[in-house]
């Protein structure tokens, strides 16, 4: 029977090899991405059928919603996914202080767009049993909320991890995955805002 162990001076095994479970966890991370795109395109599906078909879509004494201060809050979550990919090519070039410094501006842009929205709820004129309308924006909004306060979380726990030496020398993905996850919260508010505040 053949050994498996490697012989005294016998190449190491690839990176790729000692890599691979980080990889496939990342590749599991990507599925789970699509899996929360299928659930959004299922939203924005059912609100464009619901918009649609209504014939009055809006509830008594609303005209529209406020565009302005959500275009601000659009703006700075946006923005925070170029304070991710700074963070990240910091963190590619060991410079840990640096991508710790543009993480935590990532972290405080997000909270910066949660703190909006909730302004923007408590200023508006329906709740959430305001017909179809106040239903959806609610349920859409907040569970894109939801994902926000997730990705502050990750990263979190991505800058508590920095801290621990030796834990972003090569083969480490929660950094990856959580910039993943951030980039994909940031284009579903994108779409979310196109269907709430710009389509009339």
């Amino acid at each position: 029977m053949t050994s498996t162990t490697p012989l005294a001076g016998s190449a190491p095994a690839s990176p790729e090899a000692a890599h691979g479970h980080a990889n496939h966890n990342l590749t599991g991370f990507i599925i789970f991405l699509c899996s929360e795109s299928v659930i959004f395109l299922a939203f924005f599906s059912g609100y464009a059928i619901l918009r649609t078909s209504a014939l009055d879509w809006l509830p008594p004494g609303v005209e529209g919603l406020e565009w302005r201060t959500p275009l601000v809050n659009t703006a700075v979550l946006i923005s925070s996914s170029g304070t991710m990919v700074l963070a990240e090519q910091f963190k590619a070039r060991e410079k840990l202080w640096l991508f710790r410094g543009f993480w935590l501006l990532t972290m405080a842009m997000g909270g910066y767009f949660l703190v909006g929205q909730a302004v923007e709820w408590s200023g508006l004129a329906f709740g959430f049993s305001s017909g179809t309308f106040g239903g959806t924006f609610y349920l859409l909004t907040g569970f894109h909320g939801l994902h926000v306060a997730t990705g502050i979380l990750l990263m979190a726990i991505m800058l508590v991890k920095s801290f621990i030496p030796g834990n972003y020398t090569g083969g480490e993905q929660g950094v990856q995955a959580t910039s993943l996850f951030w980039h994909f919260v940031d284009v579903i508010w994108i779409i979310l805002f196109l269907l709430l505040y710009v389509w009339r």
